[in-house]
């Protein structure tokens, strides 16, 4: 898959790459309730993110690392602190069996890795894995099976039909490990209690 990014499109903004989706208490697809996604790629083309506040089920790092034979079956160990306590994360429902890793700026491949800030990088293939394992790659990253994809025009129809609230990411609420707390305090940032939201909120 190659994604594009709002730099690379030529239709008229604005474009949400490097922000925050946020679940409004009225999503009607329950995959992604009280979910945080974060944005990836965003265009006239449509739009891709990875959700960062839900685990994978049935799954760990270690035995992940095992199926992609970069480890040896039942050697969490032995692996570095942390990569053993790296969650896999459920990125969302398309091509959930393909991972992928938000970073650090750190690690770039030059085939694989898109720069969607200056801060966030993503890259989906087995060598950023590798480079982990090995004691290399990102000093901060997060690995999720999958991801939400939305058509042309739909991200910014479900945004009108108060599907999503958007606000800006930090790498602190990406990275962490407090994934309950998340969609809270993405809320915060928008300096929003989440007890005052009604779930058929209008427009003013």
């Amino acid at each position: 898959m190659k994604f594009r990014s709002a730099a690379d499109a030529s239709s008229g903004g604005p474009f949400l790459d490097g922000q925050l989706l946020v679940a409004m208490p009225g999503m009607p697809d329950q995959r992604f309730a009280r979910a945080v996604i974060y944005v990836c790629a965003h265009s006239g083309d449509g739009a891709m993110g990875i959700m960062i506040n839900k685990r994978a089920r049935k799954v760990t790092l270690p035995e992940l690392l095992s199926q992609l034979d970069l480890v040896e079956a039942g050697s969490s160990g032995k692996l570095p602190g942390r990569i053993a306590a790296m969650r896999v994360l459920n990125g969302g429902p398309v091509d959930t069996q393909r991972g992928f890793v938000l970073h650090s700026p750190d690690y770039h491949s030059e085939t694989a890795t898109l720069a969607v800030d200056d801060e966030v990088s993503l890259t989906a293939t087995v060598d950023i894995l590798k480079a982990i394992v090995e004691g290399g790659g990102p000093h901060q990253a997060i690995l999720a099976l999958g991801y939400a994809g939305w058509q042309p025009g739909q991200l910014e129809s479900e945004i009108q039909n108060n599907g999503w609230l958007t606000c800006p990411a930090d790498s602190g609420l990406l990275f962490d490990d407090d994934l309950n707390g998340k969609y809270v305090r993405a809320l915060g940032k928008l300096g929003i209690d989440p007890a005052m939201l009604v779930s058929d909120a209008g427009h003013g």
